[in-house]
């Protein structure tokens, strides 16, 4: 397949990168900012783009004879996604597979969910959730993954959460994301049209330590 990578150089973007490039023999679109930061890249496999997600005819451009789109990215989150949804759709690309945070749909029980509301701020909130509905409500073959807070932990071990259930846990492993996001890539019938919360199984708490 060919999978594009909408800021490829975030830290989870770079286990997947790895081990797509280890387990499959897909063709990688790295789209980023910032290309240098990248190292080496193997010509044969990838494609480097120097683009901003803002930029809507250069992600136009980036999403042409793409199989399947992996979005790991900061920012302010409502226009990229705008412009992720106007892109695919013209360019017939149907299959997303989106990362954010917890607490899109106060999903987050008890005193956690309190503190992340309190933490992370209700504009950043309420971006991320304008962003989600805008893929939510389009056409696209989504999985949206809400993360726990992240860790660099040297682990695979997660467990999911549909949408419309309460969220477990407080953190997860980085590693275990890329798991999940690569299983999605390997098999795109997986978590179609989907909202998953991922966690550590037993993280449960008020905070994430």
């Amino acid at each position: 397949m060919n999978i594009l990578i909408l800021g490829a150089n975030g830290q989870i973007a770079r286990i997947v990168r790895e081990k797509l490039l280890k387990e499959t023999t897909d063709h990688l679109t790295l789209y980023l900012r910032h290309p240098n930061r990248l190292g080496s890249t193997d010509p044969n496999r990838e494609t480097v783009i120097n683009g901003d997600v803002n930029d809507y005819p250069r992600v136009l451009e980036a999403m042409r004879d793409q199989d399947l789109v992996y979005a790991n990215l900061g920012g302010k989150f409502e226009p990229m996604a705008k412009n992720i949804v106007k892109a695919m759709t013209a360019t017939h690309v149907n299959r997303l597979i989106y990362v954010t945070g917890l607490g899109l749909y106060h999903e987050v029980p008890g005193e956690f969910g309190r503190w992340v509301e309190e933490s992370i701020g209700t504009p950043v909130m309420d971006d991320t959730r304008r962003a989600a509905k805008i893929i939510e409500d389009s056409a696209i073959n989504d999985t949206i993954i809400r993360a726990a807070y992240m860790t660099n932990d040297d682990e695979i071990d997660y467990e999911l959460t549909e949408k419309g259930t309460p969220f477990k846990g407080t953190t997860i492993s980085r590693k275990s994301i890329a798991d999940l996001i690569v299983k999605t890539i390997q098999d795109p019938k997986l978590h179609q049209y989907s909202s998953l919360g991922i966690d550590k199984p037993g993280t449960d708490g008020d905070r994430p330590y």
